[in-house]
């Protein structure tokens, strides 16, 4: 029988934050490959079933390696979470062609919202104040980089809501595998079928990648693993709407990364949503510090 994690707040939230560097380094490939920068641009369905070929791969040789027992799935859960989760991963894939990456994971990581929102009918969990003061803000600043205005907004900014939205599903979803099934077995059944799904969808898209595509698509999918794993590890150590918001620090290692490769430098706008995000995050993990400390 599968023993749930002990509840460990403080390795929970390096771990989302470990995963929030490889996710980034993810969308930066995804957008080399988008935009044509490494050879013809990829559709984003052919790039998200690269990005779940070579997890799977990596998955299944990780589960080589380490013989883990495994039961059982809960095959619902599963193919409810992989649904979400190829959705999601598609549309950012999408957006990050057409905006700034930092706009796009900035509008994509209003996600903890949606997650927080429903973790209460579907997980539980009772939200005080200051998680939802924390989210309040949060909102604020992603309403900020949507740049609502004829003159700046841009249609592709909506893909990176919906991804927000399906995400904060996926989000739910990850929860509450996380107590029942051993974090190697979720990342192997979701990579399984989440490879099905993205295969049959890449099929009306297809187009012969390069060798140096093929190297992008595969550096994708093993960041995605490492990410999926450092992420699944640590949704399993506190409750979700927690640890979710610690997914913000996405934004510091899109802006740099995208500076770096694409000399894409944040405007006013950017520093000015990204700020207010990050500061939503603090509030939420300064308070829910507090909240531990004092309690017996």
């Amino acid at each position: 029988m599968f023993v749930p994690k002990a509840q460990n707040p403080a390795l929970a939230a390096l771990l989302i934050f470990s995963a929030t560097a490889f996710i980034a380094a993810t969308t930066l490939l995804a957008k080399a490959l988008g935009t044509g920068a490494l050879g013809p641009a990829l559709h984003p369905m052919q790039i998200s079933h690269g990005r779940f070929l070579f997890a799977f791969v990596a998955i299944v040789s990780a589960v080589g390696l380490l013989r883990p027992r495994l039961r059982r799935p809960y095959w619902r859960l599963h193919l409810g979470r992989t649904s979400f989760g190829w959705a999601g991963v598609t549309l950012m894939f999408a957006s990050v062609a057409h905006i700034p990456m930092a706009d796009a994971t900035a509008i994509s990581f209003l996600n903890p919202v949606f997650a927080m929102v429903l973790a209460i009918p579907l997980l539980g969990e009772r939200i005080g104040p200051w998680r939802w003061f924390a989210a309040a803000v949060a909102l604020t600043g992603a309403l900020v980089l949507l740049r609502p205005t004829p003159a700046s907004f841009q249609p592709a900014a909506l893909l990176a809501l919906a991804a927000a939205v399906v995400i904060g599903m996926e989000l739910i979803f990850i929860k509450k595998l996380s107590g029942r099934e051993a974090p190697i077995q979720i990342l192997l059944v979701n990579n399984a079928m989440g490879l099905t799904i993205a295969s049959i969808a890449a099929l009306a898209v297809w187009q012969p990648p390069t060798t140096v595509q093929w190297a992008a698509l595969a550096g994708i999918g093993l960041l995605m693993a490492c990410a999926q794993a450092c992420f699944v590890n640590g949704m399993a150590r506190a409750d979700a709407s927690f640890v979710a918001p610690i997914s913000y620090a996405t934004l510091i290692f899109a802006a740099l990364y995208d500076l770096a490769v694409f000399d894409v430098v944040p405007d006013m706008v950017t520093l000015t949503g990204s700020a207010i995000i990050l500061g939503g995050a603090v509030i939420l993990v300064w308070r829910e510090g507090r909240v531990r400390v004092a309690a017996p």
